[in-house]
């Protein structure tokens, strides 16, 4: 177009096309600055956007942490120190974009915006200037702090981090080593820079986003990870019996030890449990230390309050359980003595095992005043044998009962005695005087009940003489002068002695044995 010789209206059309290019070249340029510009608007827009989202999931944890410590405080504290660190780094950027946009009289017109001068300088002079290693090292050091806080947890989010914010040298298409800032900052129309910084915070915006977010995600994962779970054993009745059909059902519960209510309101059969005297919270879990109770069921219930985005959150809670008496002896029988004496009130002990109450009925028993307390007076019963029924209730109303039947045996036959002597094995030896004042007696030896016999009187005979009638307990004088013309080494036989149990005269006794004593003088 320029070679040969051309006339001067070819000239004109050259010059002509070269002023078109120009100006197509300089419509493009604007072209590109305003793009840039609307570029940075809708950046700037949305930095805001995600600005209040971290800001509102900031609020939300750390009111979390206030209601949970154990469970939020140590991640918000990590979520504070990445606020922290990425608050510092977009205040510093925007910052450099105040500066940048005082040296243009209208911030808004993007077409103005096309010289480089002010990065230039500021950032690199032949090399990079102080301005712009004070940059860089910002940018290092929320890079450094990230990954402290980060560790080994969050890898992806890491490798992330360091692609975005990485201030290493930049190979460019020539094969030009050139640092970092060099790269980014030095030539460009003022408005792309600014936008490349608006671009930085968006990334430090996505960043933080991505860390809370992956946090609070790895709580909750921890939370319903089943490593936390333990099962539990729910069921209809707290007792049952070897006939009953089992219900139970086995649930998963979870188990939490940094979710502890915040307030607990339990009663225990209507009466206020207290904190550390009934029960203690340990371990995500409320521990009962209060005494059970008496026998019988018991009932537990209340409500555990949890804080939950400032509101107080109710669980209900409506347990029961029940007390069975302590086994405090081995129940050990003879199968062949259940056995009750006429004449006797035979005390008794009724109860079911697991039952708080009973009641039982036979003829002669009656209640001794006692929980399971009995007395059974079987004087009047003809019969051989007699039976006894228990019942009672169940904790859930069920009634049960049993019975079982006891023989009835005679009061064995007692003894006489002389000064207490009943002369088992052989004759009272005795002086003559000694017989002569002593007190003629009855006993059951080896009975269980220590029964006292009334003696009304018996009859005495010294050997080779006639038999003597007495009157009441001891010798009258008849028998005495009997005494008198015995000999030495003489028998004298005491016997149908006549005894009554004292206080039940009604009953008749077997026929007393005899009692032999041998004089010595």
């Amino acid at each position: 177009m320029a070679s040969g010789k051309q006339t001067p209206r070819q000239k004109m059309i050259n010059l002509m096309y070269l002023v078109f290019i120009a100006m197509m070249a300089l419509n493009m340029s604007k072209e590109v600055l305003s793009a840039f510009g609307m570029m940075n608007e809708s950046l700037t827009e949305a930095n805001q956007a995600a600005t209040e989202r971290n800001s509102s999931f900031m609020t939300g944890l750390t009111e979390k942490a206030a209601e949970q410590p154990e469970k939020y405080k140590e991640l918000a504290t990590k979520a504070k120190k990445v606020q922290e660190a990425s608050s510092e780094l977009n205040n510093y950027i925007a910052t450099l974009k105040e500066d940048a946009l005082k040296t243009v009289d209208n911030p808004t017109d993007y077409e103005t915006m096309d010289k480089s001068g002010f990065f230039d300088e500021k950032f690199y002079q032949s090399k990079v200037t102080k301005e712009g290693q004070e940059f860089v090292g910002k940018i290092e050091a929320y890079r450094n702090e990230l990954a402290t806080v980060l560790g080994d947890d969050y890898e992806s989010i890491l490798k992330d981090v360091n692609r975005k914010f990485s201030t290493a040298k930049v190979t460019d298409r020539e094969g030009v080593k050139k640092d970092w800032i060099h790269y980014n900052f030095v030539g460009y129309p003022l408005v792309a820079s600014i936008t490349k910084l608006t671009q930085m915070q968006a990334d430090i915006k996505t960043i933080e986003n991505q860390i809370l977010a992956a946090m609070l995600s790895g709580q909750l994962k921890d939370e319903v990870s089943m490593t936390n779970y333990t099962t539990l054993m729910e069921t209809s009745k707290s007792a049952y019996f070897g006939s009953d059909t089992f219900d139970g059902q086995i649930v998963l519960g979870r188990k939490d030890a940094t979710t502890k209510p915040n307030k607990v309101e339990l009663k225990l059969d209507g009466r206020d449990l207290t904190e550390g005297k009934d029960f203690e919270i340990k371990d995500g879990r409320v521990a009962l230390t209060t005494n059970a109770g008496s026998v019988g069921e018991h009932t537990i219930e209340g409500k555990l309050i949890f804080n939950q985005d400032g509101e107080p959150i109710e669980v209900p809670v409506k347990q029961t359980y029940t007390v069975i008496p302590k086994p405090n002896a081995a129940v050990i029988s003879a199968d062949k003595m259940n056995v009750v004496y006429r004449g006797v009130n035979n005390p008794m002990t009724i109860s079911i095992p697991g039952v708080p109450s009973v009641s039982a009925n036979a003829p002669g028993l009656s209640s001794a005043g006692g929980a399971g307390k009995y007395v059974m007076n079987v004087t009047g019963i003809k019969s051989r044998e007699v039976k006894i029924n228990v019942s009672g209730k169940l904790p859930n109303g069920e009634t049960v009962s049993d019975s079982k039947n006891f023989r009835i045996k005679e009061i064995p036959r007692p003894v006489g005695t002389v000064r207490g002597e009943d002369g088992n094995g052989g004759p009272v030896r005795m002086q003559r005087n000694g017989l002569e004042i002593s007190t003629i007696s009855a006993k059951i030896p080896d009975f269980d009940f220590d029964l006292k016999l009334a003696v009304s009187g018996f009859k005495m005979q010294v050997a080779g003489q006639p038999i003597v009638e007495v009157h009441g307990q001891k010798l009258n004088g008849a028998a005495k002068r009997a005494l008198q013309n015995a000999k030495r080494g003489d028998v004298v036989q005491i016997f149908d002695i006549r005894a009554k149990i004292a206080g039940n005269s009604s009953y008749r006794l077997p026929s007393v044995s005899p009692v032999i004593v041998q004089l010595t003088n």
